[in-house]
């Protein structure tokens, strides 16, 4: 019974019986309001200990030398054949990589975008053709002259058809013109157009053919092209399938691949459906684009330095007529970084709503340029200034997201035209990190709330209480 007593004596809250207390009605509609008012702040702490907060700084890139980025892109060229397509790279370090395909997908598209077939693949394409050594300049005229008033006639006269377009400014075409007519002779020699009529080479000049080269998508020069009969109509357009010829250009090597051409075919059938393409990886032959455009697609990985993207066309063994070149293109995609997945992207956005505003500048863009006589050599230029924004937060760690600005132009060139993007990155990175709350401090904050308004509506009810007593009391005075 004594413990008890003393252990009642370190009661800092004694109560006083219910019998010596007074309630009063502006007690009462003070209580209310303390209760509200306590609800109200704990729901605005509570909010605020839920809301994520951040805090930004600018920091010097800490990329290691080492770190290469990736350039992701989905690009269509309307006007670019993608047998001529290339992909380079280069930087400011003397990086210069020319014409990469192991990252890269290209697919022939026609002038509104859509594509035309499965993935062009060109194969690796010879930076060495053979061409023969001496020229003979009395080759004469071996091949048939076509023109588009005579070509379809003729490509049904044959079962094989080999026709070489060139153009008489070109050199290439003036290098392989000897051979080609020395071959065709031979060939018109073994195997007689009127009497075996199995195969024809011909050539068409595209200076004055330029509606029958546009045809055939001819964009390089020379550009030697294999049509076979009954196996290359196609029903829908009327237009051949063909395939193109990339192999040595000597007279030898133009006549063994002639009658490798004809060998399958039988003298009786006149089909070249007798001996369908095969294509392997040594074989020159190679499908022709089907369209004369392409849409490019895929990533390439760089040195974060300042260097250049660069899509153009591109052989070591054609020529190109610059006035020509259309480099118009459409941007469906174009980013730099890893590809950060939907869901990540959205959770950072309903953290930070601006994240990611400037991922994909470009995306949706269109550049176009028609060549004309007042119009022609245009270079179109895309100047990118990339900042590094590093996102630190509970979730996911560690969030990479490369954001740029995009200012582009039309510039005339005195070279073959291009499309170029020029990227540079920013030394400096921003850096996110989300702040962490401690439930401790929400605690702390929740009791100092709930004793805080305790105490002043319980000071506010003593003044308010005393002040009425007090005007009873002179009223009562004032009565007696």
């Amino acid at each position: 019974m004594v413990s008890t007593t003393k252990i009642k004596s370190v009661d800092f809250y004694r109560k006083i019986p219910r019998d010596l207390t007074e309630a009063s009605l502006s007690g009462a509609g003070l209580s209310i309001l303390a209760a509200l008012f306590m609800i109200f702040l704990f729901g605005m702490e509570l909010n605020d200990y839920l809301r994520v907060s951040t805090s930004t700084s600018v920091v010097v890139d800490k990329s290691s030398d080492g770190d290469f980025l990736r350039i992701d892109f989905n690009i269509s060229f309307p006007a670019l054949s993608c047998e001529f397509a290339s992909v380079d790279v280069s930087d400011v370090l003397g990086t210069n990589r020319l014409n990469i395909t192991k990252t890269i997908r290209k697919y022939s598209i026609d002038s509104k975008l859509n594509p035309t077939g499965s993935e062009f693949r060109s194969g690796p394409i010879a930076q060495a053709i053979k061409h023969d050594e001496e020229v003979d300049e009395e080759h004469g005229e071996g091949s048939v002259s076509l023109n588009a008033r005579n070509f379809d006639r003729i490509s049904h006269q044959h079962a094989i058809l080999v026709v070489n377009f060139y153009a008489l400014w070109c050199p290439w075409s003036n290098r392989l013109k000897p051979s080609w007519e020395k071959a065709a002779k031979i060939i018109r020699e073994r195997y007689d157009p009127e009497i075996d009529g199995r195969i024809l080479m011909g050539k068409v000049d595209c200076t004055e053919e330029v509606d029958l080269c546009r045809r055939h998508h001819i964009q390089g020069y020379p550009s030697i092209r294999i049509f076979r009969k009954g196996s290359d109509l196609k029903e829908d357009h009327g237009h051949h399938e063909h395939e193109s010829y990339y192999g040595d250009r000597d007279t030898d090597s133009l006549v063994k691949t002639m009658e490798d051409l004809v060998a399958p075919i039988s003298l009786h059938s006149q089909s070249a459906s007798d001996g369908l393409p095969t294509h392997t990886k040594d074989d020159p032959k190679r499908p022709a684009p089907l369209a004369g455009g392409c849409r490019i697609e895929g990533f390439v990985r760089v040195k974060k330095v300042p260097g250049n993207l660069v899509i153009s066309a591109r052989s070591a063994t054609h020529s190109f007529d610059a006035s020509q070149m259309n480099m118009s293109h459409v941007i469906s995609h174009f980013s730099f970084g890893k590809k950060i997945t939907p869901r990540v992207m959205s959770d950072m956005k309903r953290l930070l709503p601006h994240l990611g505003g400037s991922h994909d500048r470009l995306n949706g863009l269109s550049y176009i340029s028609n060549p004309s006589d007042s119009n022609a050599n245009v270079t179109i230029e895309h100047y990118l200034q990339v900042v590094k924004t590093e996102v630190m937060t509970r979730s996911y760690k560690l969030v990479e997201e490369y954001e740029y600005t995009a200012h582009s132009s039309l510039v005339h060139s005195l070279d073959i035209p291009v499309a170029k993007f020029h990227f540079e990155l920013s030394p400096m990175q921003v850096l996110i990190t989300e702040n962490s709350k401690s439930f401790s401090h929400f605690i702390t904050n929740v009791c100092a709330i709930i004793g805080g308004v305790f105490t002043v509506a319980g000071i506010v009810d003593s003044i308010l209480h005393n002040t009425i007593r007090l005007m009873k009391k002179v009223e009562l005075g004032k009565n007696i």
